[in-house]
């Protein structure tokens, strides 16, 4: 596996036109030709605000998709065993559903943009989202077998693809120095969809109880058209975005893909992954500690429940608000270095769960109390970190190929930033992929814990924490045990990867 950027074919060479340095960008028709975001003269004269504008609209499509990715995280609140007949084993399994499908959707999505442009696709994956949705009011309100559920959680992973296209559109949109923040806004504004549901769960189940899921479903209804209609009226096509199928090939031959997708397993795969399942981690212990070994009633179930969504929304909700910090701060000191803390400081965050669930396993639920407050602090830290790294690992992307451009031979300036850009935007997309696959591993390995002869989530805490132990140490060995320095295509300042 080469390192060595070659110079692109013919067939992928970028396409640029002749444009005056310091022309202004101009949408016309919602299409823009020509862009070039690295032009700071028209970039302070145009185009910051054209940017600005279709990252706020991206911003939102993400958000409702990542909603709808995870509406099931919200729906298995909504289905206790003595209506629905799925144990806890079995949700964890029916919301990894949507979670791999996402994941593998993320492919495609990536590409997406460049083939039909931004704003196209947004319109069209923002619409494509009423299906899971009817589909999953439908089915709540009539209950079916297991089967069918497994199904129609299928469909909610077409939410998860959104991610892959909007982060490949904005990457084009936003100049090298601006990225780390941009792209961290545009993520965590769309992971923010993840606790906001949740949100809406917990105001349903607080007001109504939790017999109306249909009331989550038809807000969203709301939702989605509100996103649609944002997209078709604000955001615009660039016509020289260049990223595609064999960009997602070229870009594999670069060592450094592989080791960011695995690093982005440690990071988005926990947040979505612990996102996905904390409710119903949260929800176990509720109703273990109300019921005390004897069979849950209606009203136990409904309690548990409620206590887990007042609680559930705050993770995911704090890992949404620090990602585009994770980018900003890795701006100043460098991808990797924030990476690599973020790392060390999950393994020690998931030594406090390790230590309260073996206290609760030892202790029989003695000390309930106290292993929930240390159960609660340990997954908020484990969320806001992976959001950060979810932010650093991001701003790594642009950081790496900036500085492969520059060893290009026989390139314009400009054709170097095309070929910079389209490599990066088909990592973005296989990042996303690979690092979503982590979120459906985190709900296998706690389903498969407890479903063993424990009932609890012990082992799979030792699991992750070891897990973390070997991210760390992977981002010391490839980025910082012999720093690299790339040129910033900004300007003459140099800033660590």
């Amino acid at each position: 596996m080469t390192s060595t950027p070659e110079a692109p074919s013919a067939s992928t060479a970028p396409e640029t036109g002749a444009v005056e340095p310091g022309t202004v960008p101009v949408s016309k028709n919602h299409h823009i030709s020509n862009w070039n975001s690295e032009d700071v003269a028209a970039w302070e004269a145009g185009g910051k605000a054209i940017a600005k504008r279709n990252l706020i609209w991206s911003v939102v499509a993400e958000h409702v998709g990542f909603s709808i990715w995870s509406i099931w995280s919200v729906m298995v609140l909504f289905m206790p065993v003595s209506v629905y007949g799925i144990d806890a084993a079995g949700k964890f399994f029916l919301v990894a559903v949507p979670t791999l499908v996402g994941a593998i959707l993320r492919i495609p999505y990536t590409f997406a943009t460049a083939k039909f442009g931004g704003r196209n696709w947004t319109i069209f994956s923002a619409l494509v989202l009423l299906v899971p949705t009817v589909l999953t009011m439908y089915f709540m309100l009539n209950p079916a077998s297991y089967t069918t559920y497994i199904v129609v959680a299928a469909f909610a992973g077409v939410g998860g693809g959104n991610f892959a296209s909007s982060m490949t559109n904005i990457n084009a949109f936003f100049p090298q120095r601006e990225k780390g923040w941009a792209l961290g806004l545009n993520a965590g504004g769309g992971n923010i969809g993840v606790p906001v549901i949740q949100l809406i769960g917990l105001l349903v189940i607080a007001t109504v109880g939790n017999t109306a899921p249909e009331i989550v479903c038809a807000v969203y209804l709301v939702f989605i058209a509100v996103a649609a209609v944002g997209a078709a009226l604000y955001m615009d096509n660039l016509d020289n975005q260049k990223t595609n199928g064999r960009s997602m090939i070229d870009v594999l031959k670069f060592s450094d893909s592989w080791w960011i997708a695995f690093l982005y397993i440690g990071t988005f795969g926990s947040f979505i992954g612990f996102s996905f399942a904390f409710g119903q981690v949260l929800q176990i212990n509720f109703l273990a500690g109300l019921t005390d070994g004897a069979p849950a009633t209606a009203a136990q179930q409904a309690q548990a429940s409620l206590h887990a969504a007042q609680i559930a929304f705050l993770g995911p909700l704090l890992g949404s608000l620090s990602r585009p910090f994770g980018g900003k701060i890795s701006d100043r000191i460098g991808g990797g270095k924030i990476t690599m803390y973020t790392f060390v400081a999950m393994v020690f965050s998931t030594g406090i769960l390790v230590a309260a669930s073996t206290w609760d396993d030892n202790t029989a639920g003695a000390a309930s109390g106290v292993m929930m407050t240390l159960f609660v602090v340990g997954f908020i830290l484990l969320f806001l970190l992976s959001g950060l790294g979810n932010g650093s690992v991001y701003k790594m992307i642009p950081a790496i190929f900036a500085a492969k451009s520059i060893e290009l031979k026989g390139m314009s300036t400009e054709d170097q930033q095309h070929w910079s850009r389209r490599m990066s935007g088909a990592l973005i997309g296989i990042a996303g992929a690979v690092g979503a696959l982590g979120g459906v591993g985190i709900n296998l390995v706690l389903r498969a814990s407890y479903s063993g002869t424990a009932k609890s989530a012990t082992t799979a805490f030792w699991v992750f924490l070891c897990f973390y132990v070997v991210c760390a140490v992977v981002t010391w060995a490839v980025y910082l045990r012999k720093p690299r320095v790339v040129a910033d295509e900004s300007s003459a300042v140099s800033v660590a990867v």
